[in-house]
């Protein structure tokens, strides 16, 4: 009887040391990792370059792993995050409309740059053309951004629209660049006449000397519009969706880690968004019929 419940200790040891081998295993394997991804609108190398100070940052303020991971178009973005690929993202505000219709309204807007409340489209030519007025595009060449990019397509044609043009039978040839610095490209280049992008970028682009403005010039500037925010699937427990926003919303130039952070997001700080920002978006897509 001695000789058996010996054994019987033996082997209860043994498997309480392999149950917490288990456990140990299953947490490395279950590591937790904040999956991050923005829409393509610039090249990415640059967005990889943005991003990098701001996920270490969030790496300390989350204590969790933080992963960049690239997309290869806008579509991808939506359905990364719809789908629960991706945990965070960097939306333009009609991407947002269209993950949120796409996931039935399960897509949560946490913060955004103050400079997306009255954020503004561009449209450039060259300095020796004579387009000076969305009218005078009628019968010229345009390039686009991305076909799903609200500052660089959506607003852009929706304004056109209200200006009495219709881009597929007003103007010469309408084409997609993909990207903002690829639009600033194709009019450079002489691939087209004119081009609409967002206004951010075309000021970091002057900025940085990457563009000449006596060169190329804005001919029109458009009213503003809500745009960019960083969502979440509403699946996201709701105490990580809250230490995401304050670590956001704590950013600030008064340390050389938030200066950095903010001068890379080309933002002065993040605030607080909600859906219904985005209305007006919606509206804009459905009235060009763009939403599907």
């Amino acid at each position: 009887m001695a000789g058996l419940l010996q054994q019987m200790a033996r082997l209860a040891k043994s498997l309480a040391v392999a149950g917490v081998a288990a456990l140990s295993m299953a947490g490395a394997h279950a590591q937790t990792v904040l999956r991050v991804t923005a829409i393509p609108d610039e090249s990415p190398t640059e967005l990889a370059r943005k991003f990098a100070p701001l996920g270490k940052y969030l790496e300390k303020e989350l204590g969790v792993k933080v992963e960049w991971t690239p997309v290869t178009d806008y579509a991808a973005a939506v359905e990364a995050v719809v789908n629960k690929k991706i945990d965070l993202a960097w939306f333009g505000g009609f991407t947002f409309v269209q993950a949120n219709v796409r996931s039935g309204g399960k897509i949560v807007p946490l913060v955004q740059r103050e400079e997306d409340e009255k954020f503004r489209s561009v449209f450039i030519t060259e300095a020796g053309s004579k387009i000076n007025k969305l009218e005078d595009l009628k019968g010229h060449t345009l390039s686009f951004g991305s076909a799903s990019s609200t500052s660089g397509h959506l607003m852009p044609r929706s304004f056109l629209l209200a200006a009495k043009i219709n881009p597929e039978t007003d103007l010469k040839r309408i084409s997609f660049s993909g990207a903002h610095d690829a639009t600033v490209a194709a009019v450079a280049g002489g691939k087209v006449d004119a081009g609409a992008l967002n206004i951010s970028v075309w000021e970091k682009l002057v900025s940085e000397k990457k563009v000449d403005p006596k060169e190329i010039r804005v001919f029109y500037t458009t009213p503003a519009y809500y745009d960019y925010n960083w969502s979440v699937h509403a699946d996201m427990p709701a105490a990580m969706q809250e230490k995401l926003k304050q670590a956001f919303l704590k950013l600030n130039d008064s340390t050389p880690e938030g200066k950095e952070i903010l001068a890379l997001q080309r933002a002065t700080r993040f605030v607080p968004t909600k859906p219904d920002n985005y209305v007006g978006i919606k509206a804009a897509a459905e009235n060009a019929g763009l939403l599907k």
